[in-house]
């Protein structure tokens, strides 16, 4: 089956609470860090909301001790680090040290005795539902990418053949990633797109004609198409800069494209901003320039913020959130020429961007923290009944 918020009824978790009368639900969520990204202010936004009702919630990661989480957490969550990172290894110590990180995960599992596992992301989905077998504990499993564009290798390709069968359910953010998935994979789905919840202490400081772009460093995001197309409108206009933020690997291969197109003194990147959606002050337009995408939320909070913002069609996500030429510009996908046409419409129109960015707050309010939620709260009134009867 599959959930959308065009059915989802606004925010109650009655069905959970009342199903729960005779104690709180305990609900274990797990995923790889606790860093700046997508699913990281997921799962901080649904374990605060869940810890807010007197829910018993914990967060389980790989990471180091004393790794500070980058979205503030409730006291009430408790944080659980296996102290076993992930990070890149040889094939045999890649392997021991997974196999490390599943002994530690199900001890985990065993000691917190959840009523719900809900993991996050493919290898880490993987792992729990390996420790979670044979304890009883349901475990959903949530994919935040494209799957058509991500490989795992061979390995942990069949790994999640045959464990996402054993899950209780599979979580995608569009229905396009769902289907991406065989059917033995997803006898029970929902299709929920991350909520848009923007930090209540930003406060705009704009009109310094600023282009806005957010993300992990990595081919994925298209930093590199977005420095093309800039590059080819820049001489238009000499008062506007670019500003991409976010840390990875491409780091430096960016840096040096910039430098190479002429763009030095034009395009910053400044790294992760220092409190979560901070990039939001200063930002006049926002542009997603991805490969491919999970949903982009960096996208629905420039949305929600009341930015006009143009976005490369990609799959999987702009288009659910963008009604072309109404609240954004959409440009067909990866086509550098039309993304250089369209930032450069908005920076010469400002009657559009104002146009643009009024409609764009108001479409962002179907994906409201509220609506999101209430779809959050079926599935897991579903997994725990199922779990009773």
């Amino acid at each position: 089956m599959s959930l959308g918020l065009t059915s989802v009824p606004s925010l109650r978790g009655e069905g959970v609470l009342a199903a729960s009368a005779r104690r709180a639900p305990r609900i274990a969520l797990v995923l790889p860090a606790l860093g700046a990204g997508g699913s990281e202010g997921v799962v901080s936004f649904l374990a605060n909301q869940w810890a807010l009702r007197g829910w018993q919630v914990a967060i389980v990661t790989p990471e180091a001790d004393g790794t500070a989480p980058y979205y503030a957490l409730s006291p009430s969550v408790e944080l659980r680090r296996l102290n076993v990172p992930v990070r890149r290894y040889g094939p045999m110590l890649g392997a021991a040290m997974t196999a490390r990180r599943l002994h530690l995960l199900r001890r985990t599992f065993l000691e917190l005795r959840p009523d719900l596992v809900v993991s996050f992301l493919t290898r880490t989905n993987v792992l729990s539902v390996l420790a979670a077998r044979g304890t009883g504990i349901p475990v959903i499993v949530s994919e935040r990418n494209n799957p058509e564009m991500q490989s795992f290798g061979p390995v942990w390709s069949r790994l999640r053949s045959w464990s996402y069968p054993k899950a209780y359910g599979l979580i995608t953010m569009t229905q396009g990633a769902m289907d991406c998935f065989p059917r033995e994979q997803r006898r029970r789905s929902w299709v929920i797109p991350n909520q848009v919840h923007l930090p209540p202490d930003i406060v705009p400081r704009r009109n310094g004609n600023t282009v806005a772009a957010v993300g992990r460093l990595v081919p994925q995001k298209g930093f590199d198409l977005l420095l093309e197309a800039f590059a080819q409108i820049a001489d238009l206009h000499p008062d506007w800069k670019l500003v991409i933020w976010g840390e990875g690997p491409e780091r430096e291969r960016l840096t040096a494209q910039r430098d190479a197109l002429g763009l030095a003194g034009r395009v910053h990147l400044p790294g992760v901003s220092e409190r979560p959606g901070a990039w939001i002050e200063t930002t006049d337009v926002f542009v997603l320039s991805s490969r491919y995408e999970g949903w982009g939320i960096v996208l629905m909070e420039a949305m929600a913020a009341g930015l006009p913002v143009v976005a490369f069609d990609c799959r999987f996500g702009p288009r659910e959130m963008i009604t072309h030429g109404e609240d954004g510009l959409l440009v067909p996908d990866g086509n550098i020429g039309a993304l250089a046409a369209s930032l450069s419409l908005l920076l010469r129109d400002h009657s559009l961007r104002r146009s643009l960015a009024a409609h764009a707050r108001l479409s962002a309010r179907r994906f409201s923290s509220e609506n999101v939620m209430a779809a959050w709260d079926d599935v897991v009134d579903a997994a725990l009944n199922a779990r009773r009867l």
